[in-house]
């Protein structure tokens, strides 16, 4: 039996882990000399260059925008004069924006405001009419989702053809994207989706509907939604729904960088999304990534580091609009190019200020959603290199919030790591990794604040190193991930619609 130290208050705890057997087959690594090389300055030496671009654009640096591109020379330009072959590709996407803020109120039988906003590629109008709920709503809720209302073009009354009406449709089973097709299906001019109201789903509902919707599209509170299904229950009832958005099509790159040495049969995809959201310069969210794979990839080829697998950084754009760019890149290979591809790598948000050491849950322990077979191997790369720094790690589900999505959905082991976003730390959590417990992982995700003030360096050097040693782990690795040696197993039946998340908005 091996022991795992964990650092709880600053007291070392030792804790059982389970013997080395075929499930952590990948092969012990020195990686010292590379993690020495991996530095905070280092790190916030790129961090400086990406806050200067976004004060220099508008103060972003979102696909599409001019802050994106000069993101993307950058980063192309010091992986040429590290000595990568660098590639860049481009593609189109639907760019979102969101040009005044968007408003939902009750008009008759009585007036009222509701807090809304704008469901992410809603269409953009004004309409103002009678408000009709679909079948199958479910109130109250049940303890857990139920609620088929709008996952059938049959769950709609027919529309008006000469007079406005917009669609109630609560949370559930089927995923936006699915809802408010069959509502334009139906013939309905606008929606309204409110949040189902099982724990964890009472909130105000945001998302994002995939692609561009042909109708305005709003999210509501569960009790707002209660609140206006009721109405519609007691009587006719009219809403006035205003969006102002920006649908367009735009075009954005992602970064290609493949190591000048290393077999190209076995290619290990070290991936970080680029882009930030239009709100701020994304500092954390991701130039921590990208700052961390960027210097690890400069350091690799300071060191002379020769590895037996080819190592593939992978710089995405448009993660925040739906993980498009890591989507092209899987979609646009061949079935023999997808079979040379023997890891994923993944590094999204590694700096956030009230952190935890979160490590992707490639054997499913936790939620019992595994990743494709090998995934469990990565995991046991990071947490075994955690506990013998004596310090505690924590998994993290692959519910589809970052760019490992495409890879796991085409049978490619995955996994990496995580500071944590939005949600809050809990007590245990504080009590293991310091912190606030109560407060986000990261106050300012996703706002202008994500800027250099807005990073832990302690994070950085903590969960930089871990990524260096995962990265030159598998990149030199002699051993595959199964009893036989091998790399890649068959591809598993996972699908996009199986995930909760498609990037950083909700789905379903």
């Amino acid at each position: 039996m091996r022991t795992r130290a964990l650092l709880v208050a600053g007291v070392v705890v030792a804790a059982m882990l389970v013997p080395v057997t075929a499930a952590s087959a990948v092969d012990d690594v020195n990686t010292n000399k590379l993690r020495k090389s991996v530095t905070v300055s280092g790190i916030l030496a790129h961090e400086r260059v990406l806050q200067r671009i976004a004060n220099n654009n508008g103060g972003t640096r979102a696909s599409g925008t001019a802050g994106y591109a000069a993101s993307a020379d950058y980063v192309k330009k010091e992986l040429k004069k590290a000595g990568y072959k660098v590639t860049e590709q481009a593609f189109e996407f639907p760019f979102y924006q969101e040009v005044t803020p968007t408003t939902l109120s009750q008009v008759s039988p009585s007036s009222i405001p509701y807090e809304t906003e704008s469901m992410q590629y809603s269409g953009s109008g004004a309409v103002t009419g009678t408000l009709v709920a679909t079948l199958n709503v479910v109130v109250p809720a049940t303890p857990e989702p139920s609620s088929a209302s709008g996952c059938a073009v049959a769950d709609f009354v027919p529309a008006s053809a000469t007079v406005p009406q917009v669609a109630l449709i609560q949370r559930g089973t089927c995923t936006f994207a699915v809802k408010v097709a069959n509502a334009v299906a139906a013939g309905y001019d606008a929606a309204v989706l409110f949040n189902e109201g099982n724990p964890g789903r009472t909130d105000l509902l945001t998302g994002t509907l995939g692609d561009p919707a042909a109708i305005p599209v709003v999210g509501i509170s569960y009790a707002d939604g209660v609140a206006l299904y009721n109405a519609t229950v007691a009587g006719a009832t009219s809403v006035a729904v205003s969006t102002e958005i920006i649908n367009e099509t735009r075009t954005t790159t992602n970064i290609i960088a493949d190591s000048p040495k290393g077999d190209p049969a076995k290619t290990v995809v070290v991936g970080a999304h680029l882009d930030s959201v239009l709100e701020g310069a994304g500092i954390n969210d991701n130039g921590s990534g990208t700052s961390v794979i960027l210097e690890t990839a400069i350091q690799m080829q300071n060191l002379k580091i020769k590895p037996r697998q080819q190592v593939r950084f992978a710089f995405w754009g448009a993660e925040e609009s739906g993980l498009l760019g890591s989507t092209h890149y899987v979609d646009s290979l061949t079935d023999e190019q997808l079979s040379t591809i023997y890891a994923n790598l993944n590094f999204d948000m590694l700096g956030s200020t009230n952190y935890v050491r979160f490590v992707y849950d490639g054997d499913g322990s936790t939620d019992g959603v595994a990743g494709p077979p090998g995934s469990a191997q990565i995991e046991s790369v990071l947490n075994d290199y955690f506990a013998t720094q004596g310090l505690a790690s924590a998994p993290t589900a692959f519910d589809g919030r970052s760019d490992y999505g495409p890879f796991i959905a085409a049978g490619i082991p995955a996994g990496g790591l995580f500071s944590g976003a939005e949600d809050l730390k809990t007590a245990e959590e504080a009590t293991i990794y310091g912190g606030t417990a109560g407060a986000p992982y990261d106050a300012c995700y996703h706002q202008a604040c994500d800027d250099l003030n807005n990073l832990s360096t302690a994070a950085l050097n903590e969960l930089g190193d871990a990524a260096a040693h995962a990265v030159m782990t598998l990149a030199t690795s002699k051993s595959g991930f199964f009893e036989d040696g091998s790399r890649r197993a068959a591809r598993p039946e996972i699908s996009k619609d199986s995930f909760e998340y498609w990037g950083s908005g909700l789905v379903r």
